[in-house]
């Protein structure tokens, strides 16, 4: 079962380097990992499990974050409709990329946050609204969906990890609070 004691924080090399593709069909190995990172966002969103385990919340979880350097994310995004309580999003990705994007941009208006940061970071992170994402799932089946808002956010979060970037390199350096006209602002 992956704990915080496993998430390696932001300076390990793993971080910033480019993760590698995992064969398709995944192995084994690489199924296991990603059925425990998703168990751990769904441990972590718990808040029972999270106290018990001292597991900080989590909507998504790459690879690298675990000092693995493999393109495989985890995501799991709660729902915001009391009507319908399970996840908006809740899957594994093995070797996602974003195929498209729109010119329509997004941030979140409190900021990203990292399970690899431990240190709150202000600025706004500016992504694109919309995106196409492919991924294979764990039985090697090719997967393409259309993202918006929140969840396009989150994946885009996590294709980061696996490219070696951290959230905070999006953030303008001078000005971390400007925003252009027009940018979506997501409460």
């Amino acid at each position: 079962m992956i704990t915080m004691d496993d998430i390696i924080r932001e300076g390990n090399p793993t971080l910033g380097a480019v993760a590698k593709e995992v064969p398709i069909p995944p192995t084994a190995e690489d199924v296991e990992l990603g059925n425990e990172m998703l168990q751990f966002l769904k441990n972590s969103q718990d808040p029972v499990k999270a106290e018990e385990l001292h597991l900080r919340g989590g909507v998504g979880l790459a690879a690298p974050q675990l000092d693995i350097s493999k393109r495989i994310i985890a995501v799991h995004v709660p729902s915001t409709d009391p009507e319908k309580p399970e996840s908006s999003l809740s899957t594994v990705m093995y070797n996602p990329k974003v195929l498209s994007h729109s010119v329509q941009e997004a941030c979140l208006g409190e900021g990203e946050g990292c399970l690899s940061v431990d240190r709150e970071v202000p600025g706004y992170v500016v992504r694109a609204a919309r995106i196409t994402v492919s991924y294979f799932d764990a039985a090697g089946e090719a997967h393409k969906v259309r993202l918006k808002n929140y969840e396009a956010i989150v994946v885009q979060h996590e294709i980061d990890h696996i490219n070696g970037i951290m959230f905070y390199d999006h953030i303008n350096d001078k000005n971390p609070l400007h925003l252009k006209d027009g940018v979506l602002v997501i409460d």
